[in-house]
């Protein structure tokens, strides 16, 4: 519930002094999901991700930007060992995305524009293929960094995530730390 207040908080500040321009931003995506914890018998490879879903970009040099995005974040763990098996981690739900950045090169308006961003998220865990869901965490939350390029009424966004929660805390399933995510998101620019 906090974290509802905390955006409301945020999105009134940022449109009462940014004079709201708003501009609405679907987008398509790949991700690629590691684990940070060592698992001493093999290894976590991250496989191919996606996205789908968009944001609402609020500002103009400096802007807000929330987003709402259905996600599939999938890593597979090979075992090295001979009485092991591998195990795919195929993890689906909703990732909410609170993003601040601020226009290095260009602007809303610019032909060309840079950006840099930062932000909050949290994904909220809705499916788990082949395990026990009830051994991961429903909610996780991260930080992220990253760019994006906006080319007249297209964007490109590149962000790096680095969880700040456990994926889950049953030793037997879901040790496998925290998850660090790469999400790049393509879309088309509408300004309002």
């Amino acid at each position: 519930m906090k974290f509802i207040y905390l955006a409301s908080a945020c999105l009134t500040l940022i449109v009462s002094t940014s004079h709201a321009q708003l501009v609405i931003k679907p987008a398509l995506g790949i991700n690629f999901t590691d684990f940070s914890k060592d698992p001493g018998t093999g290894e976590y490879k991250s496989k191919v991700g996606y996205q789908v879903g968009g944001s609402v970009e609020i500002g103009q040099k400096l802007y807000f930007e929330p987003g709402l995005y259905w996600t599939h974040k999938s890593t597979e763990y090979t075992t090295t060992s001979s009485s092991g098996q591998n195990i795919d981690y195929n993890m689906s739900g909703i990732r909410i995305p609170l993003t601040v950045g601020y226009s290095i090169l260009g602007g809303t308006k610019s032909l060309v524009n840079v950006r840099a961003l930062g932000g909050f998220s949290g994904f909220f865990l809705t499916s788990i293929s082949d395990l026990d869901k009830d051994a991961f965490n429903t909610a996780t939350w991260g930080l992220y960094a990253g760019a994006g390029v906006d080319i007249m009424m297209f964007y490109m966004d590149f962000q790096y995530e680095w969880s700040l929660s456990k994926v889950g805390d049953d030793v037997t399933v879901a040790d496998v730390g925290k998850t660090r995510s790469l999400f790049i998101n393509a879309g088309i620019r509408f300004r309002l």
